[in-house]
């Protein structure tokens, strides 16, 4: 098993049979907490403790799946492109929208840990739990915060967003494309956007959009909430 999992010709074939697998048992299934990348994520830590293999040594035998992460970003982009049609006389709606979602975003994660008797570093680190993973770091590590710690975070928050989503539109009755996948981006990023993805081509799309304009408003926002914060 340590062979498969660090060898580089058999980490990414294995890696990748277990997720086709899980989406699979997904498709079977079709129940949220079963989203084909949290079940894999599951099944390799699984087989990492069994096998006593560090991540590090997974990890390197899998880095082509770190490399895909570029081309994947520039796939979303062109299902954004074909789909340019539903941002015609949406743009300010998908602004200010993503903008509220920042706002929100960023004031309750730090009111709510500060309330908590986090320090300056735990509040900091949780501030940009709602975008992709190298934009909050950055973010944490300008603003003081813990790195390893804003990572972990966003991770959670992906994974809880994305899992949770599919629930929070069929009870709230919420069936406009565009809303779910700006909502999906916004608020899960990258784990968002694959279950978009998953629901359809326009979610997909403007899921991806989200995860750009969610950045740049959080890296806006977070400087001027810390200011606030060092002066209370």
């Amino acid at each position: 098993m340590a062979e498969v999992l660090t060898n580089p010709y058999f980490a990414l074939p294995f890696t990748l049979g277990i997720y086709i697998l899980a989406q699979k048992f997904y498709h079977r299934v079709h129940f949220p907490l079963f989203q084909p990348l949290v079940v894999t994520i599951i099944i390799l830590i699984f087989l990492l403790k069994w096998a006593d293999i560090p991540y590090e040594e997974y990890r390197d035998g899998s880095n082509l799946l770190d490399f895909l992460l570029g081309p994947s970003v520039v796939a979303v982009g062109f299902l954004l492109f074909e789909k340019s049609e539903y941002l015609k006389g949406r743009l300010l709606t998908i602004l200010t929208s993503v903008f509220i979602g920042a706002v929100v975003g960023v004031i309750s994660v730090m009111a709510i840990a500060a309330l908590l008797g986090a320090d300056k570093a735990i509040v900091s680190s949780m501030a940009p739990k709602s975008v992709t993973t190298p934009i909050a770091i950055a973010l944490s590590e300008g603003s003081g915060g813990i790195p390893a710690l804003t990572a972990v975070v966003v991770v959670i928050a992906g994974i809880f967003g994305g899992l949770i989503s599919p629930i929070v539109f069929r009870v709230l009755k919420i069936e406009d494309k565009v809303a779910k996948g700006l909502a999906l981006g916004a608020s899960a990023h990258g784990m968002g956007t694959l279950t978009a993805i998953q629901l359809g081509a326009v979610e997909g799309a403007l899921g991806g959009l989200a995860i750009g304009i969610m950045g740049l408003f959080t890296s806006i926002l977070i400087p001027l909430a810390k200011y606030v914060l060092d002066l209370l």
